[in-house]
């Protein structure tokens, strides 16, 4: 049977965008404005990790259901729905002032948030095949490189004016935006009943419970490790074993939750694999990139993200060169070996950074290449991954499931580990510096004097109190970059891996 075009199709295509854009400026502001959100909230940076874990456990039923509730529902009231959700979720955040007030908000934007990316691309095959649909999926990959871009400056200009709160606020009224286009454009029919999948409200506690005991011994490795590593080490297997059973439990049923047996094909795990990889390094490089320029190097919140976005912008104009090659040149190795290269040198050069590194005369190419590389990689993953899996409607929205429930993962895995190794890696250079900062040690007493001097001849009082406060801040500011710099060495060593690996493999031509 011969597909229609949608009604409204330019509204659908706005509609596509806007719901993508929600998902990426949401995670990339958040993380962004870590630092100022835990401060105001108290919330420690193991606590904070915790909030993203509960998010993406959350996330990640809410995307498993996805379609269960699409079938019965209709795309227009599910998807206003998870608006709804979403935006009550970001309003209690907006006016949270504890950790648990917070987290409340968190879980509620997770259970309608969770799914709009999802939604988005699959809505994409409201289109008929057709130039139109690969329209469809230009404006999804448009709102993929704005919002990563964007993010980062919409959450400084709110820092920066001491309202962070206002992070949410610009993301409830995108939210109000997206529910009107999806109430004029979006279809209300739902599938036939003898079609609809079936779920088990069990099952999917399981994978609630096992996502969420995986994550949080992760979490907890570092803090626990010593002393309760019998505890965390059986936390883990039990955790993997309930996700285990799940897995399993989807294969023995046709009409279940996700029919993850109709995606036996090596091209798409594979592609879900490198996804899941891209999403752990981003969310980990999102949280990084502002502990090294305010708390490493000390600029202003406003700098940070005005510099960020100008470097990032390079992600929209490589999405506008690869939408006129890729159906020319649709072969992805060299797409892959250009995206890891530039992965490489964004992490060679900051790695290389130092207290008198110019924002942009050095971070900003560095952060250029770095949009060079989610632009690359994210977009031939994208286009190579799901094209063996496009041939019925429904097992490709549960391979789209499937692909975002683990990038869910990944992006709260990412979290942890950078707040892990920031934690970690600041701690040894604490240690190995903090040997010199001592009475007696000749270089601590003469940096001592000098300061005391100088705050001395400015007539202020209590000069040696005020020169050994600016000292231990000085050495703070130090370890933070050291240990920052050594994220950014990781970063480069793996994009140095992928190039070699893009580079001897056969099977991309």
């Amino acid at each position: 049977m011969m597909q229609n075009m949608p009604r409204y199709p330019q509204i659908l295509l706005f509609t596509i965008f806007t719901l993508t854009s929600i998902e990426y400026l949401q995670s990339g502001m958040i993380a962004f404005g870590a630092g100022p959100i835990m401060g105001e909230i108290g919330a420690a940076p193991e606590e904070f990790s915790l909030i993203s874990a509960t998010y993406a456990c959350v996330a990640i039923a809410a995307i498993a259901k996805q379609r269960w509730f699409a079938e019965r529902l209709g795309w227009r009231r599910f998807v206003m729905l998870s608006l709804a959700f979403f935006m009550l979720g970001a309003a209690l955040c907006a006016v949270s002032t504890t950790y648990l007030e917070f987290m409340a908000g968190r879980v509620c934007m997770a259970m309608g948030g969770g799914t709009l990316m999802t939604s988005a691309r699959v809505l994409v095959n409201l289109f008929p095949p057709s130039p139109k649909r690969f329209t469809g999926i230009r404006y999804f990959a448009t709102a993929l490189a704005v919002g990563s871009s964007s993010a980062p400056w919409l959450s400084s200009v709110a820092i920066s004016h001491d309202s962070w709160r206002w992070i949410f606020g610009i993301l409830i009224i995108l939210g109000a935006v997206a529910s009107v286009l999806a109430l004029v454009c979006l279809p209300v029919e739902t599938p036939a009943r003898e079609l609809h999948t079936e779920s088990h409200p069990v099952l999917l506690m399981v994978l609630i419970a096992g996502t969420f005991v995986v994550l949080y011994a992760l979490q907890r490795s570092y803090y626990d490790f010593y002393g309760d590593f019998a505890m965390l080490a059986s936390a883990g297997v039990l955790g993997l074993m309930a996700l285990a059973y799940f897995v399993h439990a989807m294969h023995a049923h046709k009409r279940t939750l996700l029919n993850i047996g109709s995606l036996h094909n090596t091209r798409y795990w594979s592609g879900v694999a490198l996804f899941t990889a891209c999403y752990t390094l981003m969310a980990a490089t999102n949280y990084m990139l502002p502990a090294l320029l305010q708390r490493g190097l000390g600029f202003p919140w406003e700098v940070i993200g005005q510099v960020q976005a100008t470097g990032l912008a390079t992600t929209v104009l490589t999405w506008a060169v690869m939408a006129v090659i890729l159906p020319k040149k649709p072969a992805a190795k060299k797409y892959y070996l250009i995206g890891f290269t530039a992965l490489a040198i964004f992490g060679w050069r900051i790695a290389n950074f130092s207290p008198s590194a110019n924002l942009w005369t050095d971070f900003v190419p560095a952060l250029a290449a770095y949009g060079v590389f989610v632009m690359l990689v994210l977009a031939t993953t994208a286009m190579h991954t799901f094209r063996e899996v496009q041939h019925h409607e429904t097992v490709f929205s549960h391979a789209q499931q499937v692909k975002n429930m683990l990038s869910q993962f990944g992006g709260s895995l990412g979290i942890s580990l950078a707040t892990l190794l920031l934690q970690t890696r600041t701690a040894m250079h604490y240690s190995a510096m903090n040997t010199h900062f001592v009475a007696g040690d000749p270089f601590y007493e003469q940096s001592l004097r000098q300061m005391s001097e100088a705050y001395a001849q400015t007539g202020t009082a209590q000069s040696a109190a005020l020169a050994s406060a600016g000292l231990a801040q000085s050495l703070t500011q130090q370890v933070t970059l050291l240990a920052t710099l050594d994220y950014f060495w990781i970063v480069a060593a793996i994009g140095v891996i992928g190039a070699v690996v893009m580079l001897v493999q056969r099977a991309l031509k």
